[in-house]
């Protein structure tokens, strides 16, 4: 039995079989490098999340089925939601968004949408719009919190506070059927422990829907990089994080998902730690169910917050 509320069992609970991610670039920027809230972005940010330039030339709907045809090939999957990751995918106008967004109605094998956002780039029209497909797919809209600590989003230079997450969740919350998912950043240096496990209070406390959990790590060609390299800083190790993850998800609801344990990188751009890379990936997560074996414990186990509702389906 898995001793937490990982996203592939949640998924299956809901459509009764796999259902996996094609993630989509859309051709957003961001107000934090375009000079409307800062430039360069959040100092970790290697060209944005998912970037890649040779995707970003594809059409959004050759990314679908490119994506679609990869993993069906490779899983036999029939069921996809379309992921628009990289940067900010709420930056434009409503009606702009909807022609983008529209485009997975397209595709048949299509059952769900994800949104990854800022929390500081939701109007009320935007939510509105997003809400407008709930009633025929499933709705995630993801958040990049990162940390319940202003001292922390300042040092990361993200160009929001954490009042602009807790509004941005009270207002989508207006909408019953959007599903919210928190990014979390564990190690960051300008935290301890207690920090970090006061963001998972801080989430279990609003109720959020589901996480995702990412070491921080150094890519190449980052600001975070110059720092690194002009005053180095300590890093987590492996063991370090896998208990830290345990810790943190010990703290979460049972019925909130965990989306993502652990985040990774390509080598070729990864700085440090080693044990970020894409190849370690599997072992890390192993690494983490097998502590939470050892410590026969189990996510929710530490909780503060009473919290008996599920995501929406």
């Amino acid at each position: 039995m898995e001793r937490y509320y990982s996203f592939s069992r949640y998924l299956k609970e809901i459509f009764g079989e796999r259902v996996y991610r094609v993630t989509v670039d859309a051709g957003f920027t961001c107000p934090n490098r375009d000079g409307t809230k800062g430039r360069g972005g959040c100092i970790y940010c290697f060209s944005g999340s998912g970037y890649d330039e040779q995707k970003r030339q594809m059409s959004i709907e050759k990314q679908i089925a490119t994506g679609i045809e990869r993993v069906r090939r490779r899983y036999g999957a029939d069921k996809f939601l379309v992921y628009f990751q990289a940067y900010t995918n709420t930056y434009a106008s409503p009606d702009t968004l909807r022609g983008i967004y529209d485009r997975i109605k397209k595709f048949p094998e299509v059952v769900g949408l994800i949104v990854g956002t800022r929390p500081d780039c939701v109007p009320d029209e935007t939510l509105e719009l997003i809400n407008s497909y709930t009633d025929d797919y499933l709705v995630w809209i993801e958040y990049g919190l990162e940390s319940s600590h202003f001292k922390s989003l300042r040092w990361m230079n993200r160009g929001h506070g954490v009042s602009d997450f807790i509004d941005a969740v009270l207002r989508t919350r207006r909408f019953p059927k959007i599903n919210i998912c928190a990014h979390v950043i564990l190690g960051l240096p300008t935290e301890d422990r207690e920090d970090m496990l006061e963001t998972a209070d801080f989430l279990s406390s609003l109720g959020i829907d589901g996480v995702k959990i990412h070491p921080l790590h150094v890519m190449r060609g980052t600001e975070l990089e110059k720092i690194y390299r002009e005053k180095p800083f300590k890093l987590l190790t492996e063991e370090e994080y896998a208990d830290l993850v345990v810790d943190f998800i010990e703290r979460l609801p049972k019925r909130m998902v965990i989306q993502r344990i652990t985040g990774e990188s390509p080598s070729e751009v990864l700085v440090a730690p080693s044990w970020c890379s894409h190849r370690e990936k599997h072992r890390v997560i192993n690494l983490i169910r097998k502590r939470f074996e050892e410590r026969e414990t189990r996510q929710g186990a530490k909780c503060r917050f009473y919290r008996e509702k599920t995501a929406r389906t």
